[in-house]
């Protein structure tokens, strides 16, 4: 097995988080795990954006080479588009279609999701609605990791368990929203 992905939004919405419980979901399966991420604008607003990657043999690099993600997955559509790139001919582009308006000449968001469909292996998920119905906004980050779990080559039970992991510190209701969460995702991936 070997993962490269892009996971990409902007700060404050919990993508460091994300690569967090992929990276320790991959860790519990005895992979090697290599991350480098961006966040130091990350106050509300700036861009965020990991590289993660994880296979069956030691890793040498921790960047993702252009042309040879297996996934991108965003918290934002447009940070989506930014890394259009890195995407692998094969790879999928799974993105949030709730956008962060934080620059003046934010694309309209029709153009954004037009170029977002042309990617052969797409999804679009209304992650803020998913996580308030799952019971909190902030949990729209594990609504994406849900929706981006098909593309992933973890199973299923092993996400939820870093899961658990990663929000112990917070409470059984903590766990269970994200819990959740992740589940609503991952069949609004697998419905579009």
């Amino acid at each position: 097995m070997n993962r490269n992905m892009i996971l990409a939004g902007v700060g404050g919405q919990g993508l460091l988080a994300l690569a967090a419980v992929i990276g320790e979901a991959a860790r519990s399966l005895e992979l090697h795990v290599r991350q480098a991420e961006v966040h130091g604008m990350a106050q509300r607003g700036g861009v965020v954006q990991s590289h993660l990657r994880y296979a069956g043999r030691p890793l040498h690099s921790n960047l993702v080479r252009k042309g040879t993600a297996d996934l991108i997955l965003a918290l934002e559509p447009m940070e989506a588009l930014r890394y259009l790139s890195y995407l692998s001919p094969s790879g999928a582009l799974v993105s949030s279609t709730a956008p962060l308006v934080n620059i003046p000449n934010y694309p309209d968001e029709s153009d954004v999701y037009a170029e977002i469909k042309t990617v052969s292996t797409h999804r679009l998920i209304d992650a803020a609605t998913l996580a308030k119905q799952a019971g909190a906004v902030q949990a729209a980050n594990m609504v994406m990791l849900g929706a981006g779990s098909p593309f992933l080559d973890l199973p299923e039970r092993v996400l939820l368990t870093a899961i658990e992991q990663f929000f112990a510190g917070k409470g059984d209701s903590v766990i269970e929203t994200n819990a959740r969460a992740f589940e609503l995702g991952r069949d609004a991936a697998q419905a579009s």
